[in-house]
């Protein structure tokens, strides 16, 4: 029984460590590069599942990375305003973090290599770059989200990346519909590491950690979350009168009483209030990026 309430503990600490609240955001760019790629009738069921593995995969090792990483700087303690994270609550040990590590990236690059193997040597490069930018986020010699390129980072691989990635190892094309469809995937997966910034500002500043947060300040971050959160409601628009003429792509601003309601969450939250609004808006995003699915699918 002992042994079973440990294995659980650990079991445990390794979700925690994941932060399986944030992981809907791996869902969203496959979810819709794969709903163009079948409106485009090239659609290919195995490439779209490995996809969203390797995009899991990629993101959970990169929050391993962040999570050691952080802790290693001194960012992450145990008086943290934001969720606990694991090593700094002492709960996994810095050696099984970097295992950790290990193994979530080579799944990712070994089920990776089927789709390289399906598509081109772009591919493989996509593949690369994300692994090694999962560790240059927040490790190396020029940490990304220190030097306040986090915002950057995430929308390029969330948005661009992963949802034009999955469009191309279905169809190997990229389209410009495609490409706009990846913009608030990207903005609304951006306004969680926002949220998360700019509930962070003051203990990233006594860290070092200079995020645009903390480089530009509380006014700044709130209309960077608000501009974001524009963005993407306008995008079904450009879609509708350019690419897909179909009034279901405006399924998305179903969801913009909840958006409405995180802006003002934003402008009136502080500290460890803001940690339902980054749940939340992790919501947003994943349910907007399921209806926009569906719009395209229409």
């Amino acid at each position: 029984m002992k042994a079973s309430t440990i294995e659980q503990t650990k079991l445990q600490s390794w979700i925690l460590a994941s932060r399986p609240k944030t992981l809907l955001a791996a869902f969203v760019p496959v979810l819709v590069g794969s709903a163009i790629a079948y409106s485009d009738n090239g659609f290919n069921f195995i490439a779209a599942i490995i996809a969203l593995l390797c995009s899991l995969f990629i993101q959970i090792g990169t929050n391993f990375v962040n999570d050691l990483y952080d802790y290693l700087a001194g960012t992450d303690t145990k008086e943290r305003v934001g969720p606990k994270r694991a090593l700094a609550e002492g709960f996994i040990s810095i050696h099984e973090m970097k295992l950790g590590i290990s193994l979530t990236f080579g799944l990712a690059f070994v089920l990776g290599t089927y789709l390289v193997y399906i598509s081109t040597w772009i591919t493989f490069v996509i593949g690369i770059t994300s692994i090694l930018a999962g560790f240059a986020y927040t490790a190396g010699p020029f940490p990304l989200a220190y030097k306040g390129l986090g915002d950057i980072f995430v929308f390029l691989f969330f948005g661009f990346v992963g949802t034009i990635g999955t469009y191309y190892v279905q169809t190997l094309t990229v389209t410009p519909f495609v490409i706009w469809a990846s913009v608030p995937v990207g903005a609304l997966i951006t306004n969680i590491l926002v949220v998360n910034n700019y509930r962070d500002i003051e203990e990233d500043k006594i860290a070092g950690k200079n995020t645009l947060a903390v480089k530009f300040g509380r006014e700044f971050t709130r209309l960077q979350y608000l501009v974001f959160i524009i963005i993407s409601y306008a995008i079904p628009f450009i879609a509708f009168f350019t690419y897909k003429d179909s009034w279901l792509i405006f399924l998305p601003l179903l969801t913009l009483p909840l958006a409405v309601n995180l802006v003002k969450m934003i402008y009136n939250f502080n500290g460890s209030e803001l940690n339902k609004t980054l749940e939340l808006t992790a919501k947003l995003s994943a349910i907007f990026g399921l209806l926009f699915a569906v719009g395209i699918l229409a």
